[in-house]
Protein backbone atom coordinates (compact mmCIF):
# COMPACT_ATOMS: atom_id res chain seq x y z
CA UNK A 1 0.00 0.00 0.00
CA UNK A 2 1.29 3.51 -0.66
CA UNK A 3 1.79 6.53 1.62
CA UNK A 4 -0.05 9.91 1.28
CA UNK A 5 2.45 12.88 2.49
CA UNK A 6 0.79 15.86 2.81
CA UNK A 7 2.07 19.60 4.07
CA UNK A 8 -0.39 22.34 4.96
CA UNK A 9 1.22 25.62 3.90
CA UNK A 10 -1.01 27.42 6.57
CA UNK A 11 1.64 26.04 9.07
CA UNK A 12 4.47 25.32 7.71
CA UNK A 13 7.52 27.42 9.16
CA UNK A 14 9.79 26.40 6.22
CA UNK A 15 12.42 24.83 8.90
CA UNK A 16 13.71 22.51 6.23
CA UNK A 17 13.83 19.76 8.37
CA UNK A 18 11.73 17.35 6.18
CA UNK A 19 14.66 18.18 3.17
CA UNK A 20 17.12 17.16 5.23
CA UNK A 21 15.91 14.15 6.23
CA UNK A 22 14.36 13.21 3.37
CA UNK A 23 15.33 15.48 0.08
CA UNK A 24 14.10 13.18 -2.28
CA UNK A 25 10.76 13.39 -0.65
CA UNK A 26 10.14 16.97 0.45
CA UNK A 27 11.27 20.27 -1.37
CA UNK A 28 11.44 24.01 -0.27
CA UNK A 29 10.41 26.30 -2.18
CA UNK A 30 10.20 30.11 -1.07
CA UNK A 31 7.05 30.14 1.31
CA UNK A 32 6.59 26.73 2.41
CA UNK A 33 7.75 22.78 2.25
CA UNK A 34 5.99 20.54 -0.34
CA UNK A 35 6.22 17.00 -1.16
CA UNK A 36 7.68 15.96 -4.21
CA UNK A 37 4.79 13.43 -4.64
CA UNK A 38 1.80 13.12 -2.35
CA UNK A 39 1.81 9.51 -2.99
CA UNK A 40 4.83 7.32 -2.23
CA UNK A 41 6.50 4.04 -1.17
CA UNK A 42 6.33 3.55 2.58
CA UNK A 43 9.27 5.17 3.75
CA UNK A 44 10.79 5.25 7.16
CA UNK A 45 12.49 8.59 6.91
CA UNK A 46 9.07 10.38 6.04
CA UNK A 47 7.38 8.95 9.38
CA UNK A 48 10.45 10.65 11.11
CA UNK A 49 9.85 14.34 8.92
CA UNK A 50 6.38 14.15 10.36
CA UNK A 51 7.38 13.42 13.76
CA UNK A 52 10.19 16.35 14.05
CA UNK A 53 8.86 18.85 11.77
CA UNK A 54 8.54 21.78 14.57
CA UNK A 55 4.87 23.21 13.11
CA UNK A 56 3.90 19.49 12.20
CA UNK A 57 2.66 20.33 9.27
CA UNK A 58 3.38 17.17 7.95
CA UNK A 59 0.95 14.61 7.98
CA UNK A 60 1.40 10.82 6.50
CA UNK A 61 -1.47 8.89 5.72
CA UNK A 62 -2.13 4.88 4.97
CA UNK A 63 -5.54 4.75 3.60
CA UNK A 64 -7.89 7.31 5.75
CA UNK A 65 -5.36 6.24 8.72
CA UNK A 66 -3.41 8.90 9.91
CA UNK A 67 0.11 6.96 10.69
CA UNK A 68 2.38 10.47 11.60
CA UNK A 69 2.36 12.32 13.43
CA UNK A 70 1.66 10.33 16.36
CA UNK A 71 -1.34 11.42 18.04
CA UNK A 72 -0.78 10.17 21.02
Amino acid sequence: MTWNVRVDPELCLVSGMCAGVAPEVFALDAEHARAREEDIEPDERVLLAAEICPAQAITVHEGNRVIAPRRD
